[in-house]
This record gives C-alpha cells, structure tokens and sequence, in this order.
C-alpha cells in the first residue's frame, strides 16, 4: 500500500476537473493506501468537502498571497514543501499548464522519477501515454523511487462521489521567499464560456472560416451544445482568432466526447491535437481533405450553410 498526494488545481475559484481525475488515477497508484490532496489560495478549504467525497483523506490547504495566482518560483517552493510534510510515495498533478511547468521543475530538484501526459493507469502500476503525436501509445512502470505523473484531462473517468466521506483539513504554513517574479495583473484570453482543455465538445475552424467573423456559425452551435470553440494553428496565423484557441501539435491537446472540425483539411500537427477525440465529425468542402480520413463522421458540404442547419436542428432537441 502506498501514499498518494495531488496537487489540486483550482481555476477562477473552481476546482479542475483534472483535480478529480487526478484523484481516481491516484486509487489505482495508492493499491488500498492512502490518499492526501494539497490545495493552494485562499478558498482552498472551500474545495476540501468535494476533494473528500472523490477519495482523499486529508486535504492540505496553504493560503499564502503569494500563491493567489500562479508563478513558477512560489509553486515550486510550494509544492516542494507539501511534499515533504506528507512523504508520498507517488505524486498525481493535472497535466495542465500548471501542472507542465511544475511537475518536470519539483521532480529534478527532489531527484523523483516523471512521467507526463499519461492517459491510462493499469495494474503494476504501468502508466501509458500517447507518443509520436499520438500515432503510438507507450506504457512505462517505475521499479523503485517515488514517482511523479501528470494526467491530460479528459481520459481518466472521474470516480462518483461518495457523499459519506469527509476529509480532515490541515492547515499547512508554507515559508515563500525570494521571489524573482510577482504577478500583478492577470488578463484572459479565452476561447469562450467553456474550457476548451476540459470541454467534453469541442467546434474548431480553421482556414475555411475565411475570416474572424467566420467564427460565428460556430460560436452559435457552441452555444447551442454548451461546447467551447478551438482553431487549427492556420485560422491563428491568419488572425481569424486567439492563438489560445489553438489546437495542434504547438497548441492545445483536446480529448472531448465530440470534435466538430469545421473548414480544417487536417494537417498532422492539428491531428496530433485531436486526434484522441471520442466521436471526430469533419465539415469540409474538400472531399479529399485528410480531415476525413480520421473523421467518425463526414459532411462534404460549405460550413456556411452546414452549421446554421446543425444549430437549428439541435436546438430542437436541446433547448
């Protein structure tokens, strides 16, 4: 048995669901031991009823001002020192931002063992992660040492809760100094109301949307779908949208129920950030597009004139 810890991820005051996914990866990691979770900011105890009912035991929650928003300097630390109060045996985050930037960082400085971007834990344990711009996947196992992992969200089937389960909340004084950054303004750029990383539908468009105003067959179907809106790396490049609405190879990794790609041919760094999509659906005029060779379901057709059928007939079932 051993003694798993997550580092919980909290968004705009709301807990990730990769917090949660992170927890049922870690009843596999732990084999009946033990489950801690840690938590920064200040509402972090707010989170501790939720982190309780998905399986942890003890909540460490650290309120500091400088972990009110994220810096690599003061998670580092942070982190590095919940760890050692708690002694686990293994180490779950989010595979994240956050969680990209911190894992590789606290693993080298305590000498622990990563393996990121997992997408499945199966008995032993053995972690398996996509490789080759998900063409092949990888399965890895630790022999000894305390092993860090980072889980890409939207794979691991989040456990349902059990509402009689309560977790002790520890107040934790974490000692933060020298600080090389501080961050004194946060200003969002997003792809809309939903998280497109945790979006279980994603609509995405690239150069076939023609322009930025093109965008709005697809944010009227999201709308419709309660789905967020992503862009191929070509829609970004001609300043259609935000380049935080890339998905691809240099941008977002996705893994929704549903992609609806709209006006994307399906270039191998967009596929490598879709390609794990559950049901892909491709909208192009192109019938040779390559979109079509990994799409479930194909529409050759203008998404001009395909979209505001979908939303019309949607918004019949749905609102």
């Amino acid at each position: 048995m051993k003694k798993v810890l997550v580092l919980a991820e909290v968004r705009d005051g709301q807990l990730r669901n990769v917090s949660l996914e992170a927890l049922t990866a870690a009843q596999a990691l732990a084999e009946g031991g033990e489950i801690v979770a840690g938590v920064f900011g200040a509402d972090a105890a707010t989170h501790a009823v939720t982190l309780g009912q998905h399986g942890a035991s003890t909540v460490y929650t650290a309120d500091h001002t400088a972990l009110a928003q994220y810096t690599p300097d003061a998670y580092v630390q942070a982190l590095t020192q919940l760890i050692e109060l708690a002694s686990p045996d293994a180490v779950v985050l989010g595979h994240t931002a956050i969680g990209r930037d911190i894992a590789p960082r606290v693993a080298a400085r305590l000498g622990f063992g990563l393996v990121s971007d997992v997408t499945g834990v199966e008995a032993g344990p053995v972690f398996i992660r996509p490789i080759y711009a998900g063409k092949a996947t990888q399965t890895r196992k630790f022999v000894d040492g305390t092993t860090f992992i980072t889980i890409r969200p939207n794979n691991i089937a989040i456990g349902a809760a059990d509402p009689s389960k309560t977790a002790v909340v520890v107040p934790v004084e974490l000692e933060i100094k020298d600080l090389r950054t501080i961050v004194k303004e946060v200003v969002r750029k997003t792809s809309g109301k939903v998280d497109l990383s945790e979006a279980k539908v994603v609509i995405s468009g690239g150069r076939g949307v023609k322009s930025a105003d093109g965008f709005q067959p697809l944010y009227d179907l999201a709308e419709v779908l309660g789905a967020a809106v992503g862009a191929s790396r070509g829609a970004c490049d001609a300043d259609y949208c935000d380049y935080s609405m890339q998905i691809g190879q240099t941008g977002k990794v996705v893994t929704p129920d549903l992609y609806i790609a709209c006006g994307i041919s399906g270039a191998i760094q967009h596929l490598a950030g879709m390609s794990s999509s559950k049901v892909i659906v491709a909208i192009n005029k192109d019938p040779e597009a390559p979109i079509f060779q990994v799409a479930d379901y194909g529409i050759v057709g203008d998404l001009f004139e395909v979209l505001p059928l979908l939303t019309a007939e949607f918004k019949k079932v749905l609102v």
